[in-house]
């Protein structure tokens, strides 16, 4: 299963075979007081150099979120993507619970973006799915619906039978459907990275379809979170996950190693090039 998404000048894509693709997380103004302040200023500028310094770390797909309560998404949610599009050459992630903002979002962007995202809920599927077949973008499908996260794996995955289901009714093709299975912290639920990387590995089984995953939720709450992040990852990517969302200066060493075990690497050229790029 291959997902194909670009930016005005570059192809990515994304496989259940390949290598681990990863969208970088770090343009999101939650939890980021700094960039909360640039952006509540009007400032894009720091939005410019995360992204360059992501690219830099090994991102291949940059997620760009602007959702704060006190910002209007609809007007900055475009002006950020093309901050973003004027910085570097990468294809993006639209992300935003706001369907008007995605849509704004979407006629500015060039190329075929990844919307982030739909989820089981009946209003998120009537609002999102027909933007991604009007633009032909890519989407990332939530496991959740009405009554929430579900705890069990047997529930996330029902919903994401039911989202690539609604979007293959509406002439959007499996592979355009990225599932994500969402990660709790196991700070609070021990059981909690089992119940997920059960999901992965049936969505995997069941639906054939490459899956993103926000791997730092895991850790929420805990010290050391790199090095929970790191584990929980290695065993996500072997279950499934081929394109999870994550901080890429931190834990890019870790997926390529990840990588390399699986048998993803001929030769591990790419981990032994990224050594080598670390130590200039």
């Amino acid at each position: 299963m291959k997902t194909r998404v670009a930016s005005a000048v570059k192809e990515v894509v994304i496989s259940t075979d390949g290598p681990t693709v990863l969208i970088g997380e770090r343009i999101n103004p939650t939890g980021k007081k700094k960039l909360a302040a640039a952006l509540l200023a009007g400032d894009l500028d720091m939005v410019r150099r995360e992204a360059v310094v992501q690219v830099q770390a090994g991102a291949d797909i940059l997620d760009v979120n602007v959702g704060l309560a006190e910002l209007d998404e609809v007007a900055l949610l475009p002006q950020a993507v093309q901050a973003v599009m004027e910085a570097v050459d990468v294809p993006l992630c639209l992300d935003s619970h706001n369907p008007k903002a995605l849509a704004a979002a979407l006629q500015v962007y060039r190329g075929k973006p990844i919307i982030n995202s739909v989820n089981g809920q009946e209003e998120s599927l009537r609002e999102v799915l027909p933007l991604v077949k009007e633009y032909g973008a890519a989407v990332i499908g939530l496991t959740m619906d009405d009554a929430g996260i579900p705890k069990d794996a047997a529930r996330r995955v029902a919903i994401a039978h039911k989202i690539v289901e609604r979007a293959e009714a509406l002439g959007i093709p499996r592979e355009d459907v990225i599932i994500d299975c969402l990660a709790l912290t196991v700070a609070t639920d021990s059981q909690a990275a089992l119940v997920t990387l059960e999901a992965v590995r049936r969505v995997k089984e069941e639906l054939g379809v490459n899956q993103t995953l926000g791997a730092s939720n895991i850790s929420f709450g805990l010290p050391d979170r790199d090095i929970l992040n790191s584990a929980f990852l290695a065993l996500a990517i072997a279950a499934g996950v081929t394109c999870p969302t994550v901080d890429a200066a931190k834990v890019r060493p870790a997926i390529l190693a990840t990588d390399l075990l699986l048998g993803r690497d001929e030769y591990a050229m790419r981990y032994i090039r990224a050594y080598r790029q670390r130590q200039q």
